[in-house]
């Protein structure tokens, strides 16, 4: 009886991951062929303007590999209790993730996305967990975690207006961290931090950048009362490095949120307007 009960709950685990990688499958696809690209959201005098972005999604090839990440059983379950807000498969379908890749995950915290970078980048890839040297004594020990559970996962240290890697990278990654940065406790240059990505980035590589959206027209006024960002605002100091904007991502927008709370509001907490864009190093 008992090994019955083992067989049916075995199989219930094996069904569970299949539907997991089923619906992950399903929404990075329904993004390819909904969007075609994906969607810039251009404002400019706070109206809002849909473009085409005709630069080309992630390898088709490449589902498979995404859905795979999402469904892994080493990710935490409280992890993935958040997938349905933070829409993993679709951010790794936009930042045109591929096996191989050298990246960045500046500040990864627990390892949300890094855990995702990961499985994709695979045995020829490396995944820099950055942690700045304002925080890691106590984001330490996390980013060593990581390096200890995945072997292609490397913790670095550094400041973030000076952040160097051992080799080129394909792509860096922020996720709700970038407003931060502004916050005058960091002591970062923010126009030298973008600097030091594009100098890290080899030449057609990404920068892709998650953040809270703040009113239009607020600028990085409430990055430390509200913890947003104006996307425009973000958008032209990052341009201001050299890099070429790409498109945007609605991934994890959220029409409903009208910016006037903070981030950690128990009301918005986790359901806050994102915006996801792009950045490309010309070459």
């Amino acid at each position: 009886m008992r090994a019955y009960r083992n067989e049916i709950r075995r199989d219930e685990i094996r069904e569970t991951a299949m539907m997991k990688r089923l619906a992950a499958g399903a929404a990075v696809l329904a993004l390819a062929a909904g969007l075609s690209g994906c969607i810039i959201i251009a404002s400019e005098g706070g109206e809002r303007t849909v473009v085409v972005d005709s630069a080309p999604l992630a390898a088709p090839a490449y589902v498979s590999l995404y859905t795979d990440a999402v469904a892994d059983p080493k990710r935490p379950a409280e992890e993935v209790a958040r997938d349905p807000l933070r829409h993993p498969a679709e951010i790794l379908a936009f930042a045109q993730l591929a096996p191989g890749d050298k990246v960045a995950d500046v500040r990864p915290g627990a390892g949300y996305f890094t855990r995702l970078f990961s499985d994709v980048v695979g045995p020829t890839g490396r995944v820099y967990a950055f942690v700045p040297e304002r925080t890691m004594a106590r984001e330490n020990p996390m980013a060593d975690a990581l390096v200890a559970a995945y072997p292609n996962v490397t913790r670095v240290n550094g400041l973030l207006d000076a952040m160097t890697y051992d080799q080129p990278l394909d792509m860096v990654f922020m996720s709700q961290e970038y407003h931060d940065f502004h916050i005058p406790g960091f002591n970062t240059d923010v126009a030298r931090m973008n600097a030091a990505v594009f100098a890290a980035l080899k030449p057609g590589g990404r920068y892709i950048l998650i953040d809270h959206q703040a009113a239009a027209g607020t600028g990085i006024s409430a990055v430390q009362t509200l913890h947003r960002i104006e996307g425009d605002y973000l958008k032209r100091e990052v341009e201001a490095a050299g890099f070429v904007f790409e498109g945007e991502s609605a991934a994890v927008a959220n029409p409903a949120d009208d910016h006037s709370l903070n981030v950690f509001d128990a009301a918005i907490r986790g359901k806050t307007d994102q915006f996801v864009y792009r950045f490309r190093k010309p070459g």
